[in-house]
Parts: structure tokens; C-alpha cells; sequence
């Protein structure tokens, strides 16, 4: 089988949240907009590349922070594992965001607009100092729209869901969402809550969660707070 390029891949991505019924409207806007970033990544189960997606991210979070404009996205996509199922892909995406987590408490604080416990309703995960929600995707979501042919991990700032909440777009934005996935997906995420209601952590991997599961994410930010001399 002939191996794909990296430049293919996110093509092909970039073509599935583009199709004209994809739920996202935000999606379709950052490509639109030529504001989606995406990087391709080996392994979701692998450490090796997280250094360079932490700089790839850190360089979305300096041109997103520089731009005036609303719909920014950043996504990884990893080309394994091939054989993935919804407990594994979530187990691995929890597992790449510790590491994520870990390297970029090295330099940065998080961010203090949002909470960073992952069972606070106002909780959103941090890079330099950035909130952003996470969606994922894979090829065996149960989610049609999140049911891509590669592992993803996509990066939103958290800051435009404010900036739209503040304008009273973002419930306009949400209905239309939430009515193109039904149309879409045949169903509403059951998943899905609103900011401040429940923690976002819930949505990141797409799969069903019972009332007992606990996010795993641990945190050692308090440590960059005490000491920084910033």
C-alpha cells in the first residue's frame, strides 16, 4: 500500500471538516478563514514527537494571540495506531496531554482566566498560558462527526467561545451545531454541556463516560506559580 505524505493526510482532513454538512460551523470557518493549523504526528501513543507538537503549538498560540480574527484551530493528527477502539483512544489521549501538560509546566503557568482542575466546570486545559477545548477523533468514534480516518487531537481557544458569549452569537452558533449534528450523526453528543455546567473534560475524547470515571489529568502548575519570577 502506497504510504501517505504528511501534506496528503491534512489535505484529507481538511476535506472531511469541510464537506458541506459537517456539524462545525467553527471548523468550516477556520478553514475558510485559512486559520486552521494542522501538524502530523507518528504515534498518539508515543512520546517522541511531543516536543516539536508543543512547538508547533506554542507557534498557533503566537499567531492566534497577534490576529484580531475569531475561528482559529490547531489539530494534530497522528498516523497510529491503526487499530484503535473508543477506550484505547481515550486512554491514549489522556495519556498525551499529561505529557503535553508536564513539558509545558516546565516554562509556563496556566492559564488564569479558566480553573485548572478537570472536575471544576470551569476547567479548560492549558498551553503557554492558553486555554483551549480539545476534540478528538479517530476512526472507531461512535460520534459520525468525529469519526475521521487518523487519531486527532484539535486544539480551540478557549477564548473565542468567550468572545462569542460576550457578543450572544455563541448560542446562535451552538444551535446551529447541535441541529446539523442530528442531521448529521442522528443524535445530539450526549456528552455535550454547556461551560460552567460540568466539566469540559467529558467532551475531549467523544466517548460515553458513567457518573464513577474520574479524568486522570494531574497538574503541577501551583509549582511554576509559587517560584516564577515573572
Amino acid at each position: 500500500m502506497t504510504k501517505k505524505s504528511d501534506q496528503f493526510i491534512i489535505e484529507e482532513y481538511t476535506h472531511f471538516l469541510d464537506a458541506k454538512d459537517f456539524p462545525c460551523v467553527a471548523a468550516r470557518a477556520a478553514i475558510a478563514k485559512r486559520q486552521m493549523k494542522c501538524m502530523v504526528a507518528d504515534h498518539l501513543a508515543c512520546p517522541n514527537d511531543d516536543k516539536a507538537i508543543l512547538s508547533f503549538l506554542y507557534d498557533f498560540i503566537d499567531d492566534y494571540r497577534s490576529s484580531g480574527n475569531l475561528f482559529h484551530s490547531a489539530s494534530i493528527i497522528f498516523k497510529g495506531p491503526d487499530d484503535i477502539n473508543e477506550d484505547l483512544f481515550d486512554t491514549l489521549l489522556w495519556r498525551r496531554l499529561q505529557s503535553l501538560a508536564d513539558l509545558d509546566s516546565l516554562k509556563h503557568k496556566r492559564d488564569n482566566r479558566v480553573n485548572h482542575d478537570p472536575s471544576s466546570p470551569e476547567y479548560s486545559f492549558s498551553i503557554k498560558e492558553e486555554a483551549f477545548f480539545i476534540i478528538g477523533m479517530h476512526p472507531a468514534n461512535s460520534r459520525q462527526a468525529r469519526k475521521f480516518s487518523y487519531p486527532v487531537l484539535a486544539f480551540n481557544p478557549h477564548a473565542q467561545f468567550e468572545h462569542l458569549r460576550q457578543t450572544d452569537s455563541y448560542g446562535k452558533m451552538q444551535h446551529i451545531v447541535r441541529k446539523r449534528d442530528i442531521a448529521f450523526s442522528g443524535s445530539v453528543n450526549p456528552m455535550l454541556k454547556d461551560f460552567g455546567k460540568s466539566s469540559e473534560v467529558y467532551q475531549y475524547s467523544g466517548r460515553m463516560y458513567d457518573e464513577n470515571w474520574q479524568c486522570p489529568l494531574k497538574f503541577s502548575y501551583e509549582f511554576i506559580e509559587d517560584n516564577s519570577t515573572s
